[in-house]
């Protein structure tokens, strides 16, 4: 059985990868957090893991990341080891045409919206299961 343990000079960026992992493994039983690394480093870890080694996560991971700052967005950006779901988010956002960006603010478009809407007409549930567009419509739109 694979077990994933990583360490990271930055508090946030662990705690921002347990969040991920959390996420990406929504379905199945393991669950990650964040523990003090040895060398006051931070460490993200699966639970099995923090428990073998009798060191319980730290209460520091949040449930999502909408308190996130424009400081903490600012060093997500830069880092030049960024996480690869981060990377993918501003990839997206990099290539779209600054006018584009900006009639999104203007206009207060909906992306939430949006997005459920994409989501719904490719079938699929909230755990990327198959589950045919009817259902994904009824599970998206609501």
């Amino acid at each position: 059985m694979e077990q994933y343990i990583n360490i990271y000079k930055d508090q946030n960026k662990a705690i921002q990868q347990a969040i991920w992992l959390n996420f990406k493994h929504r379905n199945n039983s393991k669950s990650y957090g964040v523990i003090h690394g040895p060398d006051d480093n931070w460490a993200c870890v699966e639970k099995e893991i923090s428990e073998e080694m009798e060191i319980p996560f730290l209460d520091i991971v949040p449930k999502d990341l909408s308190e996130i700052s424009y400081e903490e967005i600012q060093k997500c950006r830069t880092d030049a080891t960024m996480l690869a779901h981060f990377e993918n988010i501003f990839g997206m956002l990099s290539i779209t045409d600054g006018e584009i960006l900006r009639f999104i603010l203007h206009t207060k478009l909906p992306l939430e919206k949006m997005i459920r809407y994409e989501l719904a007409s490719r079938g699929f549930d909230e755990n990327h299961n198959w589950c045919g567009f009817n259902n994904a419509e009824k599970i998206w739109l609501k």
